[in-house]
């Protein structure tokens, strides 16, 4: 175990916030846990969870998450129903996104999102 903050900006350590979910040792109960736990997987190059999350009808052929890219921060701006609004920064930019999400087979996937 380890104390190391998570990247999800939650508050709790890694391994009692994101840390489960991308282990696949636990579920998302709700779509900011995994828009949190999907943003925590881009930081650490985690392109199992990302696939394990992404609705098939959906999901690219790479989900790699581009080893260059340093994010920095997540802000959740709001979450209602199936919908996340947030901003991910990284070194040199931002992402401002509502993204959209689906239970599927009794677990949260991410459909898609609209990026401002």
């Amino acid at each position: 175990m380890t104390s190391t903050p998570c990247p999800c900006g939650r508050g709790p350590a890694y391994d009692d916030c994101c840390g489960p979910l991308l282990a696949n040792r636990e579920q998302a109960a709700s779509p900011e846990r995994l828009m949190r736990s999907r943003y925590t997987a881009f930081v650490r190059g985690d392109a199992d969870h990302l696939f394990r999350t992404w609705h098939p009808r959906t999901r690219p052929d790479d989900v790699t998450p581009d080893p260059r890219t340093r994010w920095t921060g997540l802000e959740v701006l709001a979450a209602s129903g199936d919908t996340v609004e947030f901003v991910a920064s990284w070194d040199g930019g931002s992402l401002h996104e509502v993204s959209r999400f689906e239970r599927r087979a009794g677990r949260w996937v991410y459909v898609d999102g609209e990026v401002d």
